[in-house]
């Protein structure tokens, strides 16, 4: 590297160590993530480091602050609560007996809703979302199962799952400029695209 510059030379070497990050991965972890620090905050760190199960908890509240205060608060207990349920429940059973296809149209679903802008009826919209926690709370709960792990990593789903649709439900439900609904409906129309694509890829999968 004779003449170059010492921020070239810096570069090269941080680019040489990425290349020989990426050939040599350790292992890799299919289900939940293992942070060292218990169960708990396994279940924290799945959630936040998992689009399959982030996204759809982020479309559900944007759907839901689009609705208004009240869809909001019921969107906020019902998810929670139905994807702990499920979890537990799947965890006992042991099987996720769901296609990735299935999974796949909560993010359709909930983001075309979301991108339409439909106004909805605070119960159609706490049905969605017990729809979607049993959905994905089932395959939490029978992923843990399956990998044997323990069934405290649900409580710190669940926590992540109350703390994002709170935080996230409030900045939409709070009155803004246009621009701001606009955006969100920009950003459910990513998620139905993400969902189209993963339905896709499961079909193409069979």
């Amino acid at each position: 590297m004779k003449g170059s510059t010492p921020v070239a030379r810096r570069l090269a070497v941080c680019g040489l160590a990425t290349v020989c990050g990426v050939l040599v991965p350790g292992r890799a972890e299919a289900h939940l993530v293992t942070t060292g620090l218990g169960p708990v905050y396994d279940g924290i760190s799945h959630v936040l480091m998992s689009p399959d199960d982030l996204v759809p908890i982020l479309a559900m509240s944007l759907l839901a602050g689009l609705n208004g205060v009240r869809a909001s608060r019921m969107t906020l207990f019902s998810l929670t609560l139905a994807w702990l349920a499920a979890g537990a429940a799947g965890f006992f059973f042991g099987h996720t007996v769901l296609p990735l296809a299935v999974t796949s149209a909560s993010f359709l679903i909930v983001g075309g809703l979301t991108a339409a802008d439909r106004r909805l009826a605070p119960a159609v919209v706490t049905g969605l979302a017990v729809a979607v926690g049993l959905l994905h709370g089932w395959m939490n709960g029978a992923a843990i199962a399956e990998t044997g792990r323990s069934a405290l990593g649900l409580v710190g789903i669940a926590a992540t799952v109350f703390v994002c649709v709170s935080l996230v439900s409030a900045l939409v439900t709070v009155p803004r400029a246009a621009w701001w609904r606009i955006a969100v409906r920009v950003a459910g129309s990513w998620v139905a695209a993400i969902g189209l694509l993963m339905i896709g890829w499961a079909v193409r999968g069979r």
